[in-house]
């Protein structure tokens, strides 16, 4: 065991999905932070994170490769991933893996881990949880056992909201404890000047711009977001940005039809520079049926922009009723649409939303959470079985 004492910086490896998922998001961000710490960041997957962009003299990708064989009919990708990470293990000396999101990562680590130290070497594995994996699939009885006994062989485990910890261990039999470290936003990179030409391109008459961005999933109530934006439309001049895109789709498409609410929707796609998206809106919604913690709305906070949201999952971890946003019970159209427009009705009410935002996101913004990580790591480091305390 290596004293962290020795260690003036980290070889990490970061093992995650590369999609424009919250975890793979988050990850990303993590190991671009900590690159900028001077540590080695080794990200495995198998395609390059969207957010993962530019250069940066410390962080690696190692793309795994899934070979395909006509004996197979589902390649299988855990027992590449394990592979890789061995490779990535033996040549770059890593000191440990920090793997997002269960499936199947934890699995994976966890037959890295024993391959290695069958070669004498220890690699401490953390597992931070971000949602679905313990709140949808993980419950899976397909998937349980196996996710049960990963997250437990893990040597930390975190979760990016109290919500989640508390998830976690009413429905899988933990024997450890799990750490809450909160999802974060990079401040600075919300802190800009709407561009002026963007925001009248989309509201030529100053109308207010509504913000929805997910992936379309029927957790998010895309069909709840149009309809909450109807009723704001009937009180106030607006338009909707609703970005991304998923299996829910077209059913907004054709619910905007429906409401004759064509004109004023606009449907942007996957977008992957969204604060000049966010710095343009005035309002942000998320009625989903559950969120872990709602990253989204975060970052939409670091931009100032106020959340109208459901009273789910951790989404009360962030949104504070009457300073940075509004909370109303799932499902409730209406009490969201009229919350929504008790925010943008007059400048000075908004303005004061803002400012609650704002100061919410500092209270998340990376340079407070990051190190965390880091202590977290510290600990791994230098005890031989890294169970929190």
């Amino acid at each position: 065991m290596v004293a962290w004492s020795e260690h003036t910086h980290m070889n990490i490896g970061i093992v995650c999905y590369p999609t424009f998922g919250g975890s793979g998001v988050l990850a990303t961000e993590l190991g671009k932070a900590l690159a900028d710490k001077g540590h080695n960041i080794h990200f495995i997957t198998y395609r390059q994170p969207v957010r993962l962009t530019g250069f940066s003299a410390n962080i690696f990708y190692h793309e795994v490769h899934v070979p395909t064989y006509p004996l197979f009919d589902y390649p299988p990708y855990e027992s590449a991933l394990a592979s890789t990470m061995v490779d990535v293990i033996r040549n770059n000396h890593l000191d440990l893996l920090h793997v997002h999101y269960a499936i199947p990562h934890a699995a994976a680590a966890y037959m890295a881990k024993r391959i290695a130290a069958q070669e004498g070497t220890h690699i401490p594995v953390i597992t931070t949880l971000h949602g679905t994996d313990i709140t949808l699939v993980g419950k899976d009885k397909t998937y349980a056992p196996v996710v049960t006994f990963s997250i437990n062989e893990s040597d930390a485990i975190t979760a990016v909201s109290e919500n989640l910890r508390d998830e976690t261990f009413a429905n899988f039999r933990i024997g450890k404890p799990i750490e809450v470290i909160h999802n974060f936003v990079d401040v600075r990179r919300f802190d800009k000047k709407p561009i002026d030409a963007f925001r009248k391109v989309i509201a030529p008459q100053g109308e207010r711009i509504i913000l929805h961005a997910s992936n379309f999933r029927k957790v998010k109530r895309i069909d709840d977001v149009v309809r909450i934006f109807a009723g704001i439309r009937k009180q106030l001049p607006s338009k909707l940005l609703l970005v991304g895109d998923g299996p829910e789709r077209p059913m907004a498409e054709d619910l905007v039809r429906q409401l004759g609410l064509c004109d004023d929707v606009r449907m942007l796609g996957k977008q992957q520079d969204m604060e000049d998206i966010f710095v343009i809106s005035d309002l942000f919604l998320l009625p989903s049926e559950y969120e872990s913690f709602g990253l989204a709305a975060l970052e939409a906070m670091a931009a100032g922009v106020p959340v109208v949201a459901s009273d789910a999952g951790g989404i009360p971890e962030i949104v504070t009723p009457g300073s940075n946003g509004e909370l109303a019970a799932v499902g409730d159209v209406e009490s969201m649409a009229s919350m929504a427009v008790s925010i943008l009705g007059e400048d000075e009410v908004l303005e004061a939303y803002r400012k609650g935002a704002r100061a919410q996101a500092q209270r998340f913004d990376i340079g407070s959470i990051v190190p965390m990580y880091e202590a977290l790591y510290e600990r791994c480091l230098g005890m031989e079985s890294a169970i929190i305390p």
